[in-house]
């Protein structure tokens, strides 16, 4: 594949996935910022791109791409990598935890982050979404510890597949946007088979060329700091 792709990003957003993915492979891409101080992801231009107003969009021969997990799976399927193939017996286990992170993990972390956007700005009523998708989370955190000890192949071994990049960003932000720092709830250290796929993450040079790129810090999987980044606004 010859081509150079052009991820719309905001720093440390569901871009970082997009770009992570894009490393790994070797492709060549440009970015453009998407400005969240500004709003830039409600704007016409953005709009014309992706109706939905989220971050990321990548652009690509086969035309404008939005949804993390369509994006990466299209990537996968053009090139033939990061992911098991047709007909292996790890095909399907991939496919569920996959849809799962993108349907489950991220939504439910969505619902944490910006409980304005589903149930509006009455402070309390905010304060009990949160509990709710707190109890949600904790739930999240051992049902992926189990799945994937149950299928070590799939993330956190020698050949990476997308788990190695869908499954460390979605734990940064755990413990960035959800560990609140009035109460903090969420140790990685209690979940080993997590905290061996973000080890593994933090030494690919993927993450080294994310964590200058994005301002992500020296250990962006398993100990996050918010990040710094050279242009725009995580927030």
């Amino acid at each position: 594949m010859i081509e150079t792709f052009r991820l719309h990003y905001a720093p440390d957003n569901a871009s970082l996935i997009i770009r992570l993915a894009l490393e790994e492979l070797g492709l060549s891409y440009e970015t453009l910022l998407v400005d969240r101080r500004n709003k830039a992801q409600c704007s016409p231009a953005y709009l014309a791109l992706n109706p939905n107003g989220t971050i990321p969009v990548l652009e690509t021969s086969d035309g404008v791409l939005f949804e993390t997990a369509a994006i990466l799976m299209w990537l996968s399927e053009t090139t033939g990598k990061l992911a098991p193939p047709t007909g292996s017996p790890l095909r399907a286990p991939f496919l569920k935890w996959m849809f799962w992170c993108s349907n489950t993990f991220q939504i439910d972390l969505r619902h944490f982050f910006y409980p304005e956007k589903f149930i509006g700005h009455d402070p309390e009523h905010q304060a009990q979404l949160r509990k709710i998708f707190r109890q949600r989370l904790e739930q999240d955190l051992q049902i992926l510890e189990d799945g994937l000890t149950q299928t070590p192949d799939l993330a956190g071994a020698e050949a990476p597949t997308l788990l190695d990049i869908y499954v460390p960003c979605l734990l940064r932000w755990t413990k960035l946007y959800a560990d609140l720092p009035d109460h903090r709830w969420f140790d990685i250290n209690r979940y080993p088979t997590l905290l061996r796929i973000c080890t593994r993450a933090e030494a690919r040079a993927s993450t080294h060329a994310a964590q200058i790129a994005e301002g992500l810090g020296p250990t962006p999987f398993t100990n996050p700091a918010l990040a710094a980044p050279p242009e725009g606004s995580a927030t």
